[in-house]
């Protein structure tokens, strides 16, 4: 079930701390984050967010197509390896 539009989107305190200082300052450094769930809004454009995958940061640079995104959305937690079939037929890459 998707948000009410009513409530606006939901970005974390911490969250929305940390890009206001990064906007601020002339610097851009990556702001590491464990909130997968935060909203990804117009003031993130330009930076590079470390999201959490659960084992580790992965650099997301956030651009104008993904706002109105959720951050975990560009942070799989899931590897795919290969189907099972594939490793008995003998071929190591995965079709196309």
């Amino acid at each position: 079930m998707a948000r009410s539009s009513k409530k606006g989107p939901f970005v974390d305190d911490h969250l929305a701390k940390k890009v206001d200082l990064a906007k601020s300052s002339s610097k851009r450094e990556v702001i590491k984050t464990w909130s997968r769930r935060s909203m990804v809004t117009p003031d993130f454009v330009g930076l590079t967010i470390a999201v959490h995958d659960g084992r580790k940061f992965v650099s997301v640079f956030v651009t104008e197509n993904m706002v109105g995104h959720k951050l975990g959305e560009f942070a799989p937690t899931r590897t795919f390896r290969l189907h099972s079939g594939q490793r008995k037929a003998g071929t190591a890459q995965p079709e196309k």
